[in-house]
């Protein structure tokens, strides 16, 4: 698959944005893990005009993460299309990506995000404009949803002008922005899309991938370009190498890899933070993916140790709490066996 003339490969697995997520230590780790591409945390046009240093920090990427795609939102034409040039000026990102999908109610509610399906000329009018500002330097993408709400999936039509408007890429993501993160994601309507002979360009899907199977069963049946992995990653980057291998007919899943395997990667994840920003900063950042990592289902009254490492303020303290639940990870392993 190509976007532009940025060569994915053949079925890629992209890393999603997600605010305060996506920062160029996760992105490195799941790039490592075999993500094609990987996706920033969402960017504010507006701050990016005004040259907020906090949203200025959002792009910076580096040779190593590459492909890397920066994802701006706003909701006029003028700030989008200027903060797209300050984008390709200072990050020289290999995709910029528009957020018409963001569904948290202080962004749509705003007119930005999933709030402009409910405004599809505006939608349209701001991609022309940064089309026409970045469009011969950068392949521009956008990613949303499939409409406002039920009664308002307007995908089918709004994907074929997008393309109109230039566009290289298009995600959607498989619900309405008044189902939020509710409900199981429809994949049916990104299947019509995708098989529309109008449409030309890739089509990537996104909306509860989580797990090698989900992502293949994706491919098969809606014949997606790509699929976007979200909050499947949170505490488990690892996915990216469960879905590459199944997609590859390599043996592999997430039965294969070790514990051990699996608790050093998540080490690996705090080191590259703590690297990034410092040490109480970092763990801070990272904490909070640890307590939420699949890893750990299973362990009987995992809830105090989960407390305690949501508390950690050090890396020492942080690591002896991993390596303890490392034991019982072991010791579970061993009575399974027995």
């Amino acid at each position: 698959m190509k976007i532009g003339n940025i060569d994915l490969g053949d079925r890629p697995v992209l890393l999603a944005p997600m605010e305060d997520v996506t920062d160029i230590g996760f992105r490195l780790l799941c790039r490592k893990m075999g993500a094609a591409m990987v996706y920033s945390e969402f960017v504010a046009a507006d701050a990016l005009v005004r040259m907020v240093s906090k949203s200025l920090k959002k792009l910076e990427v580096c040779d190593e993460e590459r492909p890397v795609a920066i994802q701006i939102y706003g909701k006029e034409a003028g700030p989008m299309a200027d903060a797209a040039r300050i984008v390709v000026e200072q990050a020289h990102p290999d995709v910029l990506d528009l957020n018409f999908g963001c569904p948290v109610k202080k962004i749509a509610s705003k007119g930005a995000g999933a709030g402009l399906l409910q405004q599809p000329d505006k939608l349209l009018e701001i991609t022309r404009a940064v089309v026409d500002a970045v469009g011969d330097v950068v392949p521009v993408t956008v990613k949303t949803r499939l409409g406002w709400d039920h009664e308002h999936k307007i995908i089918y039509t709004l994907a074929e002008q997008l393309q109109d408007c230039g566009i290289s890429a298009l995600t959607i993501h498989g619900r309405t922005r008044s189902q939020l993160y509710s409900d199981q994601a429809d994949w049916t309507l990104i299947g019509e899309v995708k098989r529309n002979p109008r449409m030309t360009i890739p089509i990537i899907g996104n909306g509860d991938i989580t797990s090698a199977q989900g992502a293949v069963e994706a491919f098969e049946h809606y014949g997606v370009d790509a699929v976007m992995v979200g909050r499947a990653t949170f505490g488990r980057p690892w996915i990216f190498k469960e879905i590459v291998d199944a997609l590859d007919g390599r043996p592999g899943g997430a039965s294969t890899l070790s514990v051990d395997w699996k608790m050093d990667v998540l080490k690996e994840q705090v080191l590259t933070s703590v690297a990034r920003l410092n040490e109480q900063s970092g763990i801070r950042h990272v904490r909070r993916h640890l307590a939420a990592s699949p890893l750990f289902k299973g362990i009987p009254d995992f809830r105090q140790t989960r407390i305690r490492m949501l508390r950690a303020e050090t890396v020492d303290e942080l690591f002896e709490i991993m390596e303890q639940t490392r034991q019982l990870l072991h010791e579970l392993e061993a009575n399974v066996d027995v």
